[in-house]
């Protein structure tokens, strides 16, 4: 695994930039319009996240380990892979996407390339609780006013309407994640969408 690079900016563009290290020419693909405009001959460090894939290697590279923590949970998302997370990245600060996902407000994400309105809600719900681990609970708290007083029907209701977004009917939709959190799912966003998710896809299946 390749953790950090630091070196000198031997080109860069839209999204990219190669750093040379010893000799050779890394090309790291970073968000776009911050560290792309790093100029030719100047020092960049970056804290990298290396893709294994059957046909590639692709080495993203990112200016704060909060970037770099915020692409790791987004690429863990179904339907996000590493590219539209990037993209995520190019046009949201880490900030900026955790007063989204407190806010339950997908409208941000929607408005990156490739990002559907499903895929969009699933971000907000499945982002939900982690994004304070990062050291980024200020920005959340500005939206959240001081906590909700029932913090896990607040989860539930995110989850709810999660699983709305992704098509199912609001009614089925309450009574899975009800069902989930009878049957002892975690009380995280996640955990309850997986478990909600399960219960409805069961049901589906036992249906046909």
């Amino acid at each position: 695994m390749i953790a950090s690079i630091r070196g000198e900016v031997l080109s860069s563009g839209a999204g990219w930039v190669v750093v040379g290290i010893g000799g050779f020419g890394m090309r790291v693909e970073v968000p776009s319009g911050r560290v792309s405009q790093a100029r030719p001959g100047g020092e960049v460090s970056l804290h990298t996240s290396l893709v294994v894939r059957e046909d590639s290697l692709t080495l993203f590279g990112f200016a704060t380990e909060d970037e770099l923590a915020v692409f790791g949970h987004l690429i863990a998302v179904s339907g996000v892979g590493p590219r539209s997370a990037l993209g995520v990245l190019s046009g949201l600060t880490p900030a900026e996407i955790a007063r989204a996902v407190a806010a339950e407000d997908e409208k941000p994400f929607r408005k990156v390339s490739g990002i559907g309105p499903k895929t969009a809600k699933l971000i907000v719900v499945s982002l939900a609780g982690k994004l304070p681990e990062l050291g980024l609970a200020d920005g959340a708290a500005e939206v959240d006013g001081g906590g909700s007083q029932d913090p896990s029907g607040a989860t539930a209701e995110a989850v709810r309407d999660g699983l709305v977004g992704l098509g199912w009917a609001e009614s089925d939709a309450w009574q899975a994640v009800q069902d989930a959190r009878g049957a002892g799912a975690p009380d995280d966003s996640a955990g309850l969408l997986r478990a909600a998710l399960a219960l409805l896809q069961g049901a589906r299946g036992g249906r046909r």
